[in-house]
Formats: structure tokens, C-alpha cells, sequence
């Protein structure tokens, strides 16, 4: 590679890194940051700290057609987001055979849970938080059967997939979810990391060299 496509190459993962929060970490192993708001069909305000769910979605179909990437690290600090656009890209990394871990760090916030579960090995930060809750929408609801049957079954959904993707019980999470009294006006718990380890929601307390090793030992077992 000449010293020309070098610098091409360079400021093409530095391009990458401010606008996809994406890049190489090491020979490898790609990491994917998910932060913020999860933006699904609706975009949120201009000040606001988002991930595009059009964005992330190609980018997880092109880690996983690479022949030299190995592993995908997922650094998951979001307060949640688009229900959507969270399941939609949570099921793509739950299909990969490439292998993942996510990291939580700081907060993996309401839809964010499920991303955190998605991974093949999930850690989480000793400081870090999830809270659990059920959906809502946003904007005017009309209050009918309908409205509350179709935000039953889309938290049905949501229920099933972190179920299946890590060690909770289904009837353990629903009840997390409608505690009363935690959480200021509202329903839902908030669960610090070793509380989310003894719990099943994910699989271990640690930090960054955990997820590497583990992707590392991963790609090596292939």
C-alpha cells in the first residue's frame, strides 16, 4: 500500500469513527459503539446524542460477509430509544456467526437491554445500570383496546427476545418491569451491574479486556 492510500485509508476509519461511531480495534476485531438515543423512523432533535438505526444495520451486514474480521465488540451507553429500530438491530446481532460481545458502560437504558443480550457474551461495567420497563409511546395515544393490546404484544416481543438470549426467567423480567414504587412516577427497576449478573440478564461483571479476551478466545476455538 503506498504512503497515499494509506492516508486515504486512515481518514477514511477516522470519517467512519465520527459518524458511525465504528471502527477497527485491532487486526481483527471491529467495534460498533451504540450511544444515546436509538433513532428509529422519527429524527430527534438536532442537539440530541443518537444512534441511526440506518446506519448500524449495513455496517453489522458487512462485519459479518468480512473474511478478516473475527469478532465485533459492541460498547453499549444508551438510555434507549426507538423500540424498532433497538429490536430490529438487536436481532441482526443475535444472527451473526461471527463472534460478539456487547460491554455495558455507564447505562444499556430501556431497549437497550435486549442489545446488551444479543451479543454471544455480554458484560457489564460494576458501575453501569439497566433499567427495565414496560414500552410507551410517545405523543397522542388513543384510549382504546387496541392502543393497550398493541403495547402488550410489541412488550410481548421484547419480553421473548431477552428471554431467549440470556438467563432470566420470563415471569422474573415482567415482574421487573412493573415494579411500582422504584422509579419516580413511573413503573420499572433499575438493576446495577452485579445485580444484572445475578440475575441472568447478562452473562459478567467486567470491563474491556474481558470482552477482548473473549473474542479473542473466540476467533482462536474457529
Amino acid at each position: 500500500m503506498s504512503e497515499e492510500e494509506g492516508l486515504q485509508a486512515e481518514a477514511e476509519e477516522l470519517s467512519e469513527l465520527r459518524e458511525l461511531g465504528s471502527a477497527p480495534c485491532g487486526a481483527h476485531i471491529h467495534c460498533l459503539t451504540i450511544a444515546g438515543q436509538i433513532e428509529g423512523h422519527t429524527l430527534l432533535p438536532a442537539a440530541a446524542k443518537t444512534t441511526k438505526y440506518e446506519h448500524v444495520m449495513p455496517l453489522l451486514a458487512a462485519v459479518e460477509e468480512s473474511p478478516e474480521i473475527t469478532g465485533l465488540l459492541i460498547l453499549l451507553n444508551t438510555a434507549g430509544g426507538d423500540v424498532e429500530a433497538g429490536l430490529g438491530i438487536a436481532e441482526l446481532i443475535a444472527g451473526m456467526k461471527t463472534p460478539t460481545a456487547s460491554l455495558v458502560l455507564g447505562g444499556g437504558h430501556s431497549i437497550g437491554v435486549p442489545l446488551a443480550a444479543a451479543a454471544r457474551r455480554s458484560f457489564i461495567a460494576p458501575s453501569a445500570a439497566m433499567t427495565l420497563h414496560p414500552v410507551r409511546l410517545t405523543g397522542v395515544v388513543l384510549g382504546v383496546p387496541q392502543t393497550y393490546d398493541y403495547l402488550a404484544r410489541v412488550q410481548g416481543r421484547i419480553v421473548r427476545f431477552i428471554t431467549a438470549h440470556s438467563r432470566i426467567s420470563e415471569a422474573k423480567l415482567t415482574e421487573l418491569m412493573l415494579r411500582t414504587g422504584e422509579l419516580a412516577g413511573d413503573v420499572g427497576s433499575v438493576v446495577e451491574g452485579p445485580e444484572a449478573v445475578a440475575l441472568g440478564l447478562i452473562d459478567a461483571l467486567g470491563g474491556l479486556s474481558d470482552a477482548l479476551d473473549y473474542l479473542h478466545g473466540a476467533a482462536g476455538e474457529g
